[in-house]
């Protein structure tokens, strides 16, 4: 942890300092969300903390609480290594009636080099598992990379759940460097299913994944809730000042574990992560993996 958060800290000298539903209260772009639309998050909290148990536990659905907590869930694809590839699974949840993808979320003393090596810089989409997509959609290259390993097994996984039970609806979610993984899926997904089926995104903890168009397109194409969490640095990177932006859709939890609904891509607001953590600095690496809905994202 300390390597990765040390190395972030160095990153933000270069990058950072140069760069609704129901709800309670509502202004300029924030609305505090209410416990009973708090409370729907839980199951994506515990598809992304399931997401760091290896395979072996995944495909039998036996990684402990977050497996419990889903009781009937079939899997039907799992692999990674959480090295080469992060671990993934893909599954049917019969309480959700949809089809699961989850992606492992960062080996912290990984991710660094992801962020700050020459894989940084924004490049366009892959064409090949990306076709036909309008220009100018940008990514960062290492999350791509990523996301590449495992894709051609992901979405086989996803037809076959598909087909067996008949589903109309995908789930894709993730914590950190998985987070950003599952963005992507929620692009390349769709490329390749049936226009019935809907996709819907949960990230935990996620950085910014591209460019402005890139985030605009993921905002047209799936429901996407990204969940921060108080003073957590990892979603102030990679910089605004390199190009990178958020999607919409975010949900801030706040110090005293209320949470706001923040508009826009970048909220300023300081009950939104870049208002509340405007550069490393300000930020605490303590937050990062949660607690979410008293949850610590990881394998249990």
């Amino acid at each position: 942890m300390s390597r990765f958060i040390s190395g972030l800290f160095a990153l933000a000298a270069v990058v950072s300092v140069s760069a609704a539903p129901a709800a309670l209260e509502t202004r300029d772009g924030v609305s505090i969300l209410s416990p009973t639309i708090i409370a729907t998050f839980k199951p994506y909290t515990q598809f992304a903390s399931a997401a760091f148990c290896s395979p072996s536990l995944t495909a039998n659905w036996t990684c402990g609480e977050a497996c419990d907590s889903r009781p009937g869930f079939t899997t039907y694809g799992a692999g990674g290594d959480s090295d080469n590839v992060q671990y993934w699974y893909v599954g049917y949840d019969p309480g959700l009636e949809a089809v699961v993808v989850a992606h492992q979320g960062t080996n912290i003393t990984e991710l660094l080099p992801i962020l700050t090596d020459l894989e940084l810089a924004l490049a366009p989409l892959d064409s090949k598992l990306f076709p036909n997509l309008p220009a100018g959609l940008m990514a960062h290259t290492g999350f791509q990379i990523a996301h590449a390993k495992a894709a051609p097994d992901v979405l086989a996984a996803v037809q076959k759940a598909l087909a067996v039970h008949k589903a109309a609806k995908v789930i894709m979610t993730g914590h950190s460097l998985g987070a950003a993984i599952a963005v992507l899926d929620s692009i390349h997904l769709p490329l390749y299913l049936p226009s019935t089926v809907s996709f819907e995104t949960y990230t935990f903890g996620q950085p910014r994944v591209g460019n402005a168009a890139l985030a605009d397109y993921v905002d047209a194409h799936t429901h996407i809730s990204r969940v921060t969490h108080n003073k957590d640095p990892v979603p102030t990177v990679p910089g605004r000042a390199l190009g990178h932006a958020h999607s919409n859709g975010e949900k801030h939890i706040l110090a005293n574990d209320e949470w706001a609904a923040c508009a826009g891509h970048d909220n300023p607001d300081v009950e939104c992560s870049t208002g509340a953590a405007p550069n490393i600095f300000a930020s605490n690496k303590e937050d990062h993996d949660g607690p979410y809905q008293g949850i610590i994202i990881g394998c249990h």
